[in-house]
């Protein structure tokens, strides 16, 4: 499949972080003016660079390269920029919806408040909706907010979610470093969450076992899961059939959405190409499942071209990639 013929197809994008998306060039203005040092200052060249320091084949490893991007969103002005670039880079590879995540708690060290990040944020995706309208096109970009797993803040930002909920926040998640800190160490932000009927994804089976995902739909009653990799591990594979655990049958059961990311995947070790990577396997067997970008800077990506090696790889037609769409749609938060 072409990848313009994907460009062209109206597309939903679930899992992408805007800490992992931002423009080379945009990265090089911004570190020449707050004097941060970078690897390159070359747009092409640092693009290449990042995404050779992401293959690291190890989460932490791969996460430590936001030191850049996170040191270029301390300020106002930068998160509006970045916000405003982010949905005019989506709606260029045909996005039309899209929900885009951040952890405010990271862009707070040059003196915002997690509400003025938040705030930032939303007009920066204001600004790119319109620049995006007034050139002919649609797209309507959504936010979640994160809150970092191994810190203590996810209360706070669960309760300000609440607070913009009705201002262009539509959801809530958990992320960063996974081993070691499960969702339950943020039950209290989940249940006043559930309380207030407020939707909310969670990280789950990237770095950490099968058990975390188990853990986010049993606990928590989460509709959509964040790469969920380790369903893998309870599906028992022959060379004639695959079998599922009971567990797998939850899953299958609960039909809850599981947002893959398959080149951030490759690149922390978790498959060795993408003609092994499970996306395929479990769409074949009926998981819910859609295609995501998870950070379009660090993966040299869009969600065209993940479509595209997905589909080169398994030889799907453009049906797939329109059921795998109509998944995500239906499993939008807004």
């Amino acid at each position: 499949m072409l990848i313009a013929e994907l460009k062209q197809l109206p597309k939903t994008l679930l899992h992408d972080h805007l800490d992992g998306g931002l423009r080379p060039a945009t990265l090089i203005d911004i570190a020449t003016e707050i004097d941060l040092e970078l690897p390159s200052y070359d747009p092409t060249e640092l693009q290449t660079q990042i995404f050779s320091a992401c293959n690291e084949g190890d989460l932490e490893k791969y996460l430590k390269n936001f030191d850049y991007t996170i040191a270029a969103m301390q300020s106002r002005d930068h998160i509006i920029r970045i916000a405003r670039e982010c949905v005019e880079d989506l709606a260029a590879d045909g996005v039309t919806y899209a929900e885009v995540r951040g952890a405010p708690e990271l862009f707070t060290r040059g003196g915002l408040s997690i509400g003025g990040v938040i705030e930032a944020t939303l007009k920066g995706y204001e600004e790119g909706m319109q620049n995006v309208r007034d050139s002919g096109k649609e797209i309507e970009v959504r936010a979640i907010l994160c809150a970092m797993r191994h810190e203590e803040r996810s209360l706070e930002v669960a309760h300000e979610a609440l607070k913009y909920r009705e201002e262009g926040v539509v959801g809530f998640d958990i992320a960063g470093p996974e081993r070691g800190f499960p969702a339950s160490k943020h039950r209290a932000a989940f249940e006043l969450l559930i309380e207030n009927n407020f939707p909310f994804t969670i990280h789950a089976g990237e770095a950490g076992p099968f058990e975390y995902i188990e853990e986010a739909l049993l606990k928590f009653k989460t509709k959509r899961i964040g790469h969920g990799f380790r369903l893998l591990d309870e599906l028992i594979i022959s060379e004639d059939e695959v079998t599922l655990t009971d567990k797998a049958k939850l899953i299958l059961d609960s039909q809850v959405h599981i947002e893959m990311a398959p080149t951030s995947n490759l690149q922390t070790g978790l498959a060795d190409s993408y003609e092994s990577h499970p996306a395929a396997l479990f769409h074949k067997l009926g998981f819910n499942v859609a295609l995501n970008t998870d950070n379009r800077l660090m993966s040299s990506t869009t969600l065209s071209e993940e479509y595209q090696a997905m589909t080169t790889a398994h030889s799907w037609n453009i049906d797939v990639v329109k059921a795998m769409n109509k998944k995500a749609l239906e499993a939008a938060f807004c």
